[in-house]
């Protein structure tokens, strides 16, 4: 595991302390699994989504299986996804043509079509709540490689979430959730307070994992945090030991721990009747090279059967998240105004440079392998 160096002080500038987000070609790793959907979403119609710069028709076949395809008709390159479903095929909404999950055309009325060339079909999976895309290499795909949730379907958790489309370069969210000192001053009536900014954290390596952690001790917990603990029977009018794991795996998860617990109780490793303790689920997904799906949520490991906390809670994160949507917005537009803009890099920013590393390794290992692709040869 490698530790990287961090500082008391928050205005100690990194080595690296010049970076420049336009230098790279804003791209992303294609061969794994990004988060496409929440299974609500094509219950009864098709669902048009670009993802990774294609645009991808999700829809549920045979025996409701997911299923996805190029949201392109061979015919006359209609949105598939403008159609319905039909006995499990695919039916385009212009001229009928059926499609089956692996993207050939079966039938159309009246018409030949089984000679028409196949559209790319996608791997995709079902699970742990959410629709599953591989954009890459079909021959790749590998369901064991979509992360466990230890939460998902398991009565000592709850869980609420949503989605929100941003306008922002998807590292700009890795960035800004590697990082939470933002939220002193980005979410100052919910999350936010002055000890995030005063208590240094960790950032540590290991393979392809990035985890930035901070530990607060003895502090009054801010108005989130007061609700939940009112939520779990706690008094929220006591000192609280607080902490904030946040940790990246590729392509760009970020799951974070989160809680408080009674001074005295052991912090982290309090009895779950001495804290209240969640984590941050958060799955982005590039549409393009300036937009996201940000797929967002909170499991908790309190109180779970309560339906009505479970509410409270998605609202009061869903103002927090539509917080970070304007600022990165913003910080998006900025960065388009200036190009090539060098921009100066502390050591709070830690979790995000190391996981744009990781990220720019993956990139150059794609790359790589395509090189070495045999080329079609055109008969």
């Amino acid at each position: 595991m490698n530790q990287i160096p961090y500082a008391e002080s928050r205005c100690l500038i990194l080595p690296l302390c010049l970076y420049s987000l336009n230098d790279e070609p804003a791209m992303f790793p294609k061969n794994t699994w990004y988060v496409a959907a929440t299974p609500h979403e094509i219950d009864e119609r098709p669902l048009g989504r670009m993802i990774c710069g294609e645009r991808i028709a999700f829809y549920r076949g045979l025996e409701s299986k997911v299923a996805a395809v190029q949201d392109f008709c061979p015919h006359r390159g209609a949105p598939l996804s403008l159609g319905y479903v039909n006995e499990g095929r695919l039916t385009c909404g212009y001229h009928g043509l059926e499609m089956g999950c692996q993207g050939k055309a079966i039938a159309m009325p009246g018409q030949r079509v089984a000679g028409f060339p196949a559209i790319k079909a996608y791997p995709v999976v079902e699970r742990c709540g959410f629709i599953w895309v591989w954009p890459g290499h079909p021959a790749l795909a590998d369901d064991k490689l979509i992360p466990h949730m230890e939460w998902y379907d398991n009565p000592e958790w709850a869980y609420g979430g949503g989605l929100y489309h941003i306008a922002c370069d998807y590292r700009l969210m890795i960035d800004n959730l590697m990082d939470l000192t933002h939220e002193t001053y980005v979410h100052s009536t919910s999350i936010g307070q002055k000890e995030i900014d005063e208590t240094p954290c960790k950032t540590t390596v290991e393979g392809d994992r990035v985890t930035t952690a901070r530990y607060m001790s003895g502090i009054t917990p801010p108005p989130f945090w007061k609700a939940a603990l009112r939520g779990h029977g706690l008094p929220d009018d006591v000192p609280v030991d607080r902490w904030q794991i946040c940790r990246f795996t590729p392509p760009s998860h970020v799951i974070i721990e989160v809680g408080v617990a009674l001074q005295g109780h052991g912090g982290y490793d309090a009895p779950n009747d001495k804290k209240v303790y969640s984590q941050v689920i958060d799955f982005i997904t590039p549409e393009t090279e300036t937009s996201i799906h940000y797929f967002w949520g909170m499991a908790r490991k309190f109180n779970p059967k309560d339906k009505a906390l479970t509410a409270t809670i998605r609202e009061g994160q869903g103002k927090i998240f539509a917080e970070d949507l304007e600022m990165l917005e913003r910080q998006q537009k900025n960065l388009l105004a200036w190009p090539g803009r060098k921009l100066l890099m502390l050591n709070i920013d830690a979790g995000g440079v190391q996981s744009r590393k990781i990220i720019e390794r993956i990139l150059a290992a794609e790359e790589a392998a395509a090189a070495t692709e045999p080329k079609p040869v055109n008969a």
